[in-house]
């Protein structure tokens, strides 16, 4: 099963900044649109258009619910 299956990249972006918050966000995953000048807006427009960054957020968001589950 894909655990991406019905997720918005939207909803990924707000779990992701409501659990780490976009400085961390920077730390964990070094792109711009976690460390200047962060909103959801600009980092979904960013996301949309940069493939391999979706890769890594998408990747860090499936990571954080298996290890969830798994705890």
């Amino acid at each position: 099963m894909d655990p991406l299956h019905g997720v918005k990249l939207e909803q990924i972006v707000i779990d992701l900044e409501q659990e780490f918050g976009f400085e961390n966000l920077g730390k964990l995953i070094p792109i711009n649109c976690f460390k200047s000048n962060p909103s959801v807006k600009s980092s979904l427009t960013f996301l949309r258009k940069t493939p391999w960054a979706r890769a890594k957020v998408e990747e860090l968001w499936i990571n954080r619910i298996y290890n969830i589950r798994n705890s």
